[in-house]
């Protein structure tokens, strides 16, 4: 089997690559079967970004602190483990962000894509969907949409509902709603067009956040799935999404 190991710049992780590395040889990504990713959430979401042209599914370890896109960190049975391993495919959100200035960003996002006040007063947003205006105004800290899989990150935090990874269904969440007074959010179809139109974005600046990458002064951001870009990640068996997902909710 052809491997690639991957690791974040954290020492525990470097450490393990090399151990790694020791045992099973390392090939190029390009070449690889299979990228070993070490280290945590954030630099699985990173490698799954920087390998979405290759073919080979990536397969993370946890060198990091949650690990919820992680496998448990072992060496003596990776080739084993690999074989037998669960297969998931998932696909990201398309953020199109408009500037201030009226520049336009793009931006994938396998969690979820948030929009966030940059200032000292609550952000004012405009909510579309699919072309229907769905709420005039929404004072708040901010709002995100959020795929199954990103569902227990920072959608989770800002109290929106866990989705089962086979749910054709996003998370709209907000943060902090001041007006409508503790709105929630909604669940819409994984097919929808979710469009922000900030308003008063000189005097309440908004920023968008793509899976940690963000995009200062947007205007308007329009958010929609892309089933065109798919990312495979691999896990122990028992241990797949799914089960997470499930597990997750009774902790």
């Amino acid at each position: 089997m052809k491997i690639a190991f991957t690791a974040s710049a954290a020492a525990v992780a470097q450490t393990a690559r090399a151990a790694l590395i020791g045992r099973y040889g390392d090939v190029p990504v390009q070449e690889a079967e299979v990228i070993v990713a070490l280290g945590g959430d954030g630099f699985m979401l990173h490698t799954l970004h920087e390998t979405q042209e290759l073919d080979a599914a990536v397969y993370g370890m946890n060198r990091g602190t949650i690990g919820f896109l992680m496998n448990a960190y072992g060496e003596g049975d990776l080739v084993e483990r690999l074989s037998a391993a669960e297969r998931a495919e998932i696909n990201p959100l398309e953020m199109r962000a408009t500037h201030s200035d009226g520049s336009v960003s793009t931006a994938l996002a396998i969690n979820e894509v948030s929009l966030l006040r940059a200032g000292p007063q609550a952000a004012k947003l405009q909510i579309t969907v699919d072309g229907r205006l769905r709420m005039q105004e929404l004072v708040c800290d901010g709002a995100l949409v959020a795929t199954p899989a990103g569902s227990t990150a920072y959608n989770y935090s800002a109290h929106g509902p866990i989705l089962p990874i086979g749910a054709d269904v996003l998370a709209l969440t907000a943060m902090s709603a001041f007006r409508p007074r503790r709105w929630r959010g909604a669940l819409l179809p994984s097919s929808a067009r979710v469009q922000f139109d900030v308003l008063e974005p000189e005097k309440r600046p908004v920023m968008a956040d793509a899976d940690g990458k963000s995009h200062r002064d947007v205007t308007r951001v329009e958010i929609r799935s892309e089933p065109s870009v798919s990312h495979a990640i691999l896990f122990d068996p028992g241990h797949g999404l799914e089960e997470r997902l499930i597990s997750e909710q009774f902790t």
